[in-house]
């Protein structure tokens, strides 16, 4: 983030945001410094919830959903050790 000395009347604040391979430039508007952090930090919060959105869709969604057959169930329960108890004396 970058700093400079200014009056009240221009903006003097911004900063480069670098997600992935891409990057944006936020800078703040115009008012006293305080109103330009809270002004980068909206328009932050904007990029980074587009980027997010953006994303995080899946690519591939299939059609139909895979459901496990009882046969597979079965497989899974003769692969299971026995377990036998001790007796106590």
């Amino acid at each position: 983030m970058d700093q400079c000395p200014c009056d009240a009347a221009a903006p003097c604040v911004s900063a480069t945001l670098s997600l992935g391979s891409e990057m944006y430039t936020v800078k703040g508007n115009n008012g006293i410094l305080s109103e330009q952090l809270a002004s980068m930090k909206e328009q932050s919060m904007i990029i980074l919830k587009e980027f997010i959105t953006k994303h995080n869709v899946p690519d591939y969604v299939p059609d139909e959903t895979v459901e496990v057959t009882s046969e597979d169930d079965e497989e899974a329960l003769d692969e299971k050790p026995s377990i036998r108890r001790r007796k106590r004396k």
